[in-house]
């Protein structure tokens, strides 16, 4: 005798257990209106906890839905998927931690306009939650009506995202070498942050992070402190703490307090014109730093009584330079965290020579002389030496006092020579 059908005792046994008095459709589906707050829980129990006797009524393997963990920032969207691969002729439904009903295959069963059905077919069932709250983490069941019921747990874990870090402890300004501790705070995380610090580029060792859980508890608040010793360098530098966490995914979340150290002055002389000589303008520039930034300058010279200048203004100057002026000068660079004296040694040159403008004159006429010369010398080494390559030679010789005189283009030369008494005779002819 073959096993009776899944699906009429599955019906039957839904209408016996439909919470609140909850009716289903002809088609098998609950109506919307009355699985609002409802559960399947008893449903449940009571299918599962039903006897088979036949071995061709067990279902098979295929039939187990499958679904994963979902992990999602708070106020982020979050999909649901449930698969199976023999569904048995059955639908799958969507539950939340609280066992509501969410989806009974593509029927919405809660009135929740966050979630969203994604797709609906008799292999999957995928809903979307948006704007997930930290309420909303939790087991998500999905459950397949075959004999008996089978589920699948899909953990949701929603990430509490940090507010921006508060930095408090620094009041006023700070003295150079003081000591000063900064404490920074930041709430609404999940899981606990954890919180870094810097100045500037360099990374702060601060204490280790503080935990405590806020009074909702799901997120909580965490704490670090950082005590350092300042510098002038330190004046008007950046100290930050970062918090980090995972629903940042890698974005900045930070607060910087800028600090102000006060510290005594320095000053340094800077001569302009650098190389002064006899007769010229000179300003001595004294030019101070510190902060707060000095007030006034003393300037004295060595040996010399009493001081030159006391002014707010940082300039000495020399109208008219002379060699009595040379020596060591001194500026007191004040404010009222101290005073700061730079020295600078003076050193007048002689008046360097002003050339006139005849001689001047004379020497550019001169240049422009010697230039015309060099060339006019170089044109007649060139001219002579073409002349010297392309000249003919011509030797003419008379003879005088004879009538058998060569005619004109013969010469014969004679020429004496050789042993004595011997007479030779050589022709050349042209």
């Amino acid at each position: 005798m073959g096993a009776p059908s899944a699906l009429p005792l599955l019906l039957l046994l839904a209408s016996r257990w439909a919470p609140g008095g909850a009716n289903l459709s002809q088609d098998g589906y609950w109506q919307e209106q009355d699985l609002e707050l409802g559960t399947l829980a008893p449903l449940d129990e009571a299918i599962s906890s039903t006897v088979w006797s036949s071995p061709d009524m067990l279902p098979s393997q295929d039939s187990q839905p499958w679904t994963s963990d979902e992990t999602v920032v708070a106020g982020g969207t979050v999909v649901l998927k449930c698969q199976v691969k023999d569904h048995e002729d059955s639908s799958l439904q969507w539950s939340n931690p609280a066992q509501q009903t969410l989806y009974f295959g593509e029927k919405r069963a809660l009135r929740d306009n966050r979630i969203q059905l994604v797709s609906s077919t008799p292999h999957e069932l995928s809903i979307s939650i948006s704007n997930v709250a930290l309420a909303d983490e939790g087991e998500y069941t999905c459950s397949i009506f075959t004999m008996p019921v089978r589920t699948a747990k899909s953990l949701v874990t929603v990430l509490g995202i940090p507010q921006k870090p508060i930095i408090t402890g620094y009041k006023s300004s700070l003295r150079e070498k003081e000591t000063t501790t900064l404490n920074c705070q930041s709430s609404g995380s999940k899981p606990a942050a954890q919180l870094t610090w810097r100045k500037g580029d360099q990374e702060l060792h601060g204490e280790p992070t503080r935990i405590q859980e806020d009074p909702n508890g799901k997120t909580f608040t965490v704490s670090s402190s950082v005590t350092f010793q300042v510098t002038r360098e330190d004046d008007g530098a950046n100290i930050v703490c970062s918090v980090n966490h995972e629903s940042l995914k890698g974005a900045d979340r930070s607060t910087a307090q800028r600090i102000e150290v006060l510290y005594t002055p320095t000053a340094m002389i800077r001569p302009d014109p650098p190389h002064p000589r006899e007769g010229q303008k000179l300003m001595l520039h004294c030019e101070g730093r510190g902060n707060p930034t000095p007030q006034q300058y003393l300037w004295v010279k060595e040996g010399s009584e009493p001081p030159l200048k006391m002014t707010q203004e940082s300039a000495l100057l020399f109208p008219f330079l002379n060699k009595s002026d040379s020596g060591t000068y001194g500026c007191t660079a004040i404010s009222n965290m101290g005073s700061y004296t730079a020295y600078f040694t003076l050193n007048v040159n002689d008046p360097s020579p002003v050339p006139s403008f005849s001689s001047t004159y004379h020497a550019i006429i001169g240049g422009i002389v010697a230039f015309v010369v060099f060339l006019l010398l170089i044109l007649l080494i060139f001219l002579g030496h073409y002349l010297i390559r392309h000249k003919g030679t011509y030797l003419t010789h008379e003879a005088k006092g004879s009538d058998d005189a060569p005619d004109a283009d013969t010469a014969i030369i004679n020429a004496e020579g050789g042993q004595s008494g011997g007479d030779d005779k050589k022709e050349y002819f042209i």
